[in-house]
């Protein structure tokens, strides 16, 4: 397939929220809303309805009240429990998990394929497949047999799980957000995964020197609030999410690391170029995120006008693509590629590399 031509105008084009050229690559498209006769396409692949399919085959192996997978609601059974079904001795249980899978991995496949005669999805080469439902061992097996059942029907498509652990990819991409010279002097950004169950801040370390690798970054520290148990307004989330940056910032200056005064937010939905949540941030604790009255990066830039000796710099952007991206260093051997996070919803991007 042909390289891309390179633009060095994309290259230093100046940064905005949400926007379509960041430093390596092109964001061909992302929170896609496509659409079939049964609503969004995307409704077909996410935990929910991966537990749906779990839930109706208990339903009909039910025998007087005994049940292989206990009395666990469904709902409730965690993602441990379900891979310790798949790999335990009970063969009943282990056949509602494997079905479970295989009817989600042919409706994950049937999702797949339509995004990709998508017009933005053309020529994709390869998806990333992210998210909390990635992980364990359920997930893997529902990315591999979603692969198998593609090449079967003739779809030649790379489908590989996310290197890193959602929660940490989720802030290692924020990194691919900022350009080079951002980065210049410094050692680690400060980056902000917000959710609708959890909020996730953390400090992610990139390569030391002038001639830093990128493919080194990893989170060197983070901190997890569970807003869901507490229902907070959308007022206290920003005020205990200022608390947890500045705890963060003390931890590195306690370190000797050298933190550069950038912030990266992934965040649900549609962002606009000003910081604004345009679309998609319902599920946001307290309620309102889209309102023309708020803009999440300008509130932080309130709470935390500096880092160190320097103003507080912040680029948001969609968390899906904050997710892909940091699958950038795995990405290099092809051009056109994309991210799908199966979670509460089927988040997704596309991708473009530029030589």
């Amino acid at each position: 397939m042909a390289k891309p031509k390179s633009d060095k105008k994309n290259q230093t084009a100046p940064l905005v929220h949400g926007g379509s050229e960041l430093p390596l690559l092109t964001v061909d498209n992302y929170s896609s809303q496509l659409r079939d006769k049964n609503g969004f396409v995307g409704d077909a692949a996410n935990k929910k309805t991966f537990r749906k399919k779990l839930e109706e085959l208990r339903k009909l192996i039910r025998v007087e009240d005994k049940d292989p997978l206990g009395k666990t609601p469904t709902k409730e059974l965690s993602k441990k429990k379900i891979d310790a079904f798949l790999e335990g001795e009970d063969p009943h249980a282990a056949a509602i998990v494997i079905g479970a899978i295989e009817g989600f991995s042919q409706d994950f496949a049937g999702v797949i394929a339509k995004f990709l005669k998508d017009e933005s999805w053309a020529k994709t080469e390869r998806i990333v497949v992210g998210g909390g439902f990635r992980q364990g061992r359920v997930g893997e097996l529902v990315i591999a047999r979603t692969q198998l059942l593609l090449k079967a029907a003739g779809v030649d498509i790379g489908l590989v799980p996310i290197m890193h652990h959602s929660d940490e990819a989720g802030l290692i991409g924020s990194v691919y957000l900022m350009p080079d010279w951002m980065l210049n002097g410094h050692e680690a950004i400060l980056a902000v995964d917000i959710g609708g169950t959890n909020v996730r801040a953390g400090i992610v370390e990139f390569g030391k020197g002038k001639d830093r690798n990128l493919d080194e970054t990893h989170v060197r520290e983070s901190i997890l609030w569970r807003h869901a148990d507490h229902e907070p307004s959308r007022t206290a989330t920003i005020e205990k999410l200022a608390g947890m940056l500045e705890e963060l910032i003390g931890k590195a200056k306690e370190a000797n690391l050298k933190l550069a005064p950038l912030i990266g937010i992934g965040c649900p939905g549609t962002v606009s170029e000003d910081g604004f949540i345009t679309r998609g941030g319902q599920n946001l604790p307290g309620g309102n995120w889209e309102s023309n009255h708020f803009n999440l990066p300008a509130a932080l830039i309130k709470a935390i006008p500096k880092i160190g000796e320097n103003d507080t710099f912040i680029i948001m952007h969609n968390d899906a693509v904050v997710q892909g991206l940091s699958q950038m260093p795995q990405m290099k051997d092809v051009f056109r590629w994309a991210v799908l996070t199966i979670g509460t919803g089927l988040g997704n991007a596309r991708f473009t590399n530029r030589g």
